[in-house]
């Protein structure tokens, strides 16, 4: 399977609580952090809610 890579670029400080603990679930928790998940539908769908604090690629 396809590996994504998801780095947290702007803060969460301010921002709805579901887009917290979207951040949250992807594992992110301060700015800088890089994770690797799966490509799947549903991490895929994550990173698209909060792509605005995150920017992603295929690792």
């Amino acid at each position: 399977m396809a590996k994504i890579k998801v780095t947290q670029i702007r803060s969460s400080i301010k921002r709805p609580l579901n887009q917290k603990r979207t951040l949250e679930a992807l594992g992110l928790k301060r700015i800088g952090q890089v994770v690797e998940h799966d490509a799947t539908p549903s991490v895929i769908g994550m990173v698209n809610k909060v792509k605005h604090l995150v920017s992603s690629e295929e690792a």
